[in-house]
């Protein structure tokens, strides 16, 4: 009875949210205010992209849309990004918007194909360190995206954004029944109107759509000149966009303590992609600041919140453009803001934690966030991150190998303990006492085991230096895995040298 108690409530389901008033209310609040968000953040990526901010907009409702049915992360906000961006930039800064569309449906593509050959499963290989690294990465370049509304504007814009953060931290203590950011924008938006006070509005990031997006096929040759020009950048697509929402998504998970399928998720963002690029959109992926405020700042748990935040997007940018031009940039700069310092694990660098956590954990996790803020780029940083833990790792590992030797009449014995692998198996040569040992050695490796073809090679090295001073040498303890390991490849990799 306890075990059923401790377990976590299961997250509503589509049906459960659509009969209760209550939930339906959060949601549909929560797609709202994404939705907002998702406005201007659209707008920006298509000018670092160098492409019309339609491009954005409809990537962003065409994304949003599709990943609500066909994603594996409930509540997941999938649209255009600044990773996504960057990667496609040159594309259509060399070749035009038409090779730009063709990328992203081959990009798309391509992550189909990463998804049906099981990419996914490759998560578990990212350690914990990276993954906090990545977040905390991913809290400071959403403040970093910040600042640049905040320099060189007119004063009125730091009290607004004050009065943002205030209704950001004071209203949850009073009631959650409406998002805060979504208070946040409509009072200060008022403010502004009422008052007439002149700041930078989303308006002023570009023009708006004025018509629905349409069904195209891009406007270029299918030759393999064509392939050979987008196809590099696909590639970088499909694995930035993938790396980006398959850890977005292990987050949310944390987050909601619900599984996800990953698999789903890989297949739904390439379907994504595809449909965003036969509807003029520039492609994209699961975006972490929206995702956050969907279900951390705003409570939302369900696809409604994330269908509805695709619909609310063209609603509001077709119907109620001249509304939303009129929203002030400090309310949306007040509520990434927050949702910066939500994002961040601020456990991780609490001095406690520190002093409790491995040094190489530390460092991992410190790397992947200098790397990831320097280039901008969430693919390299955590790249770089899980080579860092590898090689520490395996450092680790290795220097927990001994080798203790005792002499008991004509015979020498080695107790071998530890994992053994090229880390470890490498000097493993060196530990032996060739030639003050006796006619007969043993070599226990009970204590160990043996994982690869370095550490085979290293004992038949082992075993051809005794063979040279004329001692035998017998092998013992090694469990049937290793041993069956060992006899098929000892003598065949060329030890003895």
């Amino acid at each position: 009875m306890t075990d059923v108690l401790a377990r976590p409530r299961p997250e509503p389901t589509v049906l459960q949210a659509l009969r209760s008033p209550r939930l339906l209310t959060r949601e549909v609040l929560a797609g709202l205010v994404v939705a907002i968000a998702l406005i201007p953040e659209a707008i920006a990526f298509s000018i670092i992209a160098g492409v019309d901010p339609r491009l954005g907009l409809f990537s962003s409702f065409v994304m949003a849309v599709a990943i609500a049915f066909l994603g594996g992360r409930p509540a997941m906000i999938s649209a255009a990004t600044g990773a996504i961006a960057l990667v496609i930039a040159p594309v259509a800064r060399e070749h035009g918007v038409d090779y730009l569309l063709a990328t992203v449906i081959l990009g798309g593509i391509l992550q189909v194909i990463l998804g049906l050959a099981g990419v996914a499963k490759l998560m578990r290989y990212i350690p914990r360190s990276v993954m906090v690294g990545f977040v905390n990465a991913l809290a400071i370049l959403i403040f970093i995206a910040q600042v640049p509304q905040l320099i060189g504007v007119p004063w009125a814009v730091y009290p607004i954004a004050a009065a943002g953060l205030a209704i950001m931290y004071l209203l949850p203590r009073v009631t959650k029944a409406i998002p805060a950011p979504l208070v946040a924008i409509v009072l200060l938006t008022g403010a502004a109107v009422v008052f007439g006070i002149s700041v930078p509005t989303v308006g002023d990031q570009g023009a708006l759509p004025e018509s629905l997006p349409a069904l195209l096929i891009p406007n270029v040759p299918f030759t393999l000149d064509t392939l050979g020009i987008i196809f590099p950048f696909a590639v970088a697509m499909a694995v930035v966009g993938l790396l980006e929402s398959l850890m977005t998504a292990a987050l949310v998970d944390d987050i909601t303590d619900t599984p996800s399928s990953k698999t789903r998720e890989s297949l739904g963002q390439g379907a994504a992609n595809v449909l965003s690029g036969l509807f003029g959109g520039m492609g994209g992926c699961a975006m972490i600041g929206q995702t956050m405020i969907n279900v951390k700042a705003s409570g939302a748990r369900t696809r409604i919140s994330t269908f509805l935040a695709g619909v609310f997007l063209l609603l509001l940018v077709l119907a109620f453009g001249d509304v939303v031009a009129i929203i002030p940039m400090a309310a949306l700069v007040a509520v990434m803001i927050v949702v910066s310092i939500a994002t961040f694990d601020w456990h991780s660098i609490r001095p406690s934690t520190l002093r409790r956590m491995p040094l190489s954990e530390t460092i991992v996790m410190v790397l992947t966030v200098a790397v990831t803020v320097w280039t901008h780029n969430l693919a390299i940083g955590v790249g770089v991150g899980v080579v860092a833990a590898a090689v520490l790792f395996a450092r680790r590992v290795a220097s927990l190998t001994s080798v203790t030797r005792s002499v008991e009449g004509d015979t020498a014995r080695y107790v071998v303990e530890g994992e053994l692998f090229f880390a470890s198996s490498n000097d493993l040569t060196t530990r032996f006492a060739y030639h003050r040992d006796p006619a007969h050695v043993v070599i226990n490796l009970s204590r160990s085991h043996v994982w690869d073809a370095s550490t085979v090679a290293a004992l038949d090295a082992v075993r051809t230096k005794y063979a040279h001073l004329g001692t035998t040498v017998e092998l013992e303890g090694m469990n049937d895995t290793a041993a069956r390991f060992h006899d098929r490849l000892s003598g065949g990799l060329g030890a003895g040298h």
